[in-house]
């Protein structure tokens, strides 16, 4: 009965259209009061503690990074570098919008702000090339929901601290699947091209890429520092975070001169409201999650699914549909601080490595946000482009089913995500 009333609950409230962290909240306090002897008080003290973890530190400063170099002209400069080196291939205009995504997501770690920031600047011009509203609009859309997989991620921070796995493996095991996937994006939109008869045209020339790369380096600077920073033992990722706030922040006001000191309050503002939404998010579905564990409900669960034989192949087909048809309805990191205390003691009975099942949960979720009804991606598409949203999905439908055949490639191929950070960090 705790378990009923706490899901359907959860349900209930959530078709209602209350928000997802207050519909984690008020289902974990009626379980909690009706079937547990547990006194109101471990609800304020679960939510505080959970909250008062130092890797959480790293989403709002990441976050305000992010804002910082998309309130900037960073992402027009990585536009200009991606144009210098892909443009001349056949659909080289969409082609570089993707190429552009793959490095703004590792500059950004926000999907819709990639969207934001690319497609404002790049549909306009690949319908003025001539291309159709399924290049301008289909490839940008999917390449920004990179933005959650290649570092820094939230997404991937949310996962580390739902089940105390390392944030910085984790972060460099989002790499190399983010540019398998980012390429797949590039090489659907090239075969699309040449189908339809768009010619490869002249290469830029190795000193204006040159010139296009010294513009854009303070920008791409941000991802060595991240990268360069972990992996040299320089710093933790929460720490990395600090200074690529703070960096982000020279480099928009000093260097590029963007952004104006009367702006910067509005992007403080703004970076704050959106950590405060997560770490609420986080601290209800901590809650949630101890109502989870003291009911036994993942033990539970693996055991009967321990029980019923699933082979390792098995079980991740049905975490792939699972989390395909959650993120459908959910937000990322409350869908994993849901979903991931669950699967986990599975997958590790499975012998199943956490970094790579990370990798998958973070591949879903950026598969989710181009699903209505709660893709983000969709709508912020939709607004820039002037399309409807109905129009924006049938235009992602090519570069949507590329990222479905590169999730079973990356859940069924784990050297993909492990690679790095065995090699970084060691096994």
């Amino acid at each position: 009965m705790a378990t009923l009333t706490l899901f359907g609950l959860l349900v209930i409230l959530l078709l209602i259209g209350v928000p997802i962290a207050v519909a984690l909240g008020l289902s974990t306090t009626a379980a909690l009061l009706l079937f547990t002897d547990q006194p109101t008080l471990i609800i304020a003290q679960k939510m505080f503690t959970s909250l008062d973890k130092f890797a959480l530190m790293a989403i709002p400063l990441f976050v305000l990074a992010g804002n910082f170099l998309s309130q900037g002209g960073a992402a027009a400069r990585i536009i200009r570098f991606a144009r210098s080196v892909v443009g001349h291939l056949p659909g080289g205009l969409p082609i570089s919008a993707i190429f552009a995504c793959i490095i703004f997501a590792a500059v950004s770690g926000s999907s819709p702000a990639t969207v934001a920031a690319i497609g404002s600047i790049m549909i306009g011009a690949i319908r003025e090339d001539g291309y159709s509203d399924s290049f301008s609009v289909g490839g940008i859309v999917c390449a920004g929901s990179l933005g959650i997989l290649i570092p820094p991620s939230i997404v991937l921070i949310v996962y580390g601290v739902t089940v105390d796995q390392s944030i910085g493996k984790l972060f460099m095991a989002g790499v190399v699947p983010g540019i398998f996937l980012g390429g797949m994006l590039m090489v659907v939109t090239y075969i699309a091209a040449v189908r339809g008869g768009f010619k490869k045209t002249k290469a830029a020339s190795g000193k204006e890429i040159w010139v296009a790369f010294k513009d854009a380096v303070w920008a791409l600077l941000v991802v060595i520092i991240i990268i360069g920073g972990i992996y040299g033992g320089l710093f933790t990722p929460t720490e990395a975070a600090a200074v690529a706030a703070v960096y982000g922040f020279i480099v928009v006001k000093f260097i590029y001169r963007d952004l104006s000191w009367k702006q910067v309050p509005d992007v403080i503002k703004a970076s704050a409201a959106t950590a405060a939404m997560i770490m609420f998010i986080i601290a209800n579905a901590m809650i949630f999650a101890y109502m989870l564990t003291i009911e036994q409900i993942p033990q539970q669960l693996a055991a009967w699914i321990i029980d019923m034989n699933l082979s390792k192949v098995t079980f991740l087909i049905f975490v792939n549909l699972l989390l395909l048809l959650a993120g459908n309805f959910m937000e990322p990191s409350s869908l994993i601080m849901i979903i991931a205390p669950l699967i986990f003691p599975v997958a590790m009975k499975l012998g199943i490595d956490p970094i790579h099942l990370g990798v998958i949960i973070t591949v879903n979720m950026e598969i989710g946000m181009l699903t209505p009804p709660v893709g983000l991606n969709l709508f912020v598409a939709s607004g820039i482009s002037g399309l409807s949203l109905g129009d924006v999905v049938k235009a992602a439908i090519p570069w949507f089913f590329a990222l479905l055949i590169g999730l079973l490639i990356i859940t069924y191929v784990p050297a993909i995500s492990l690679w790095l950070p065995n090699l970084m960090f060691g096994r």
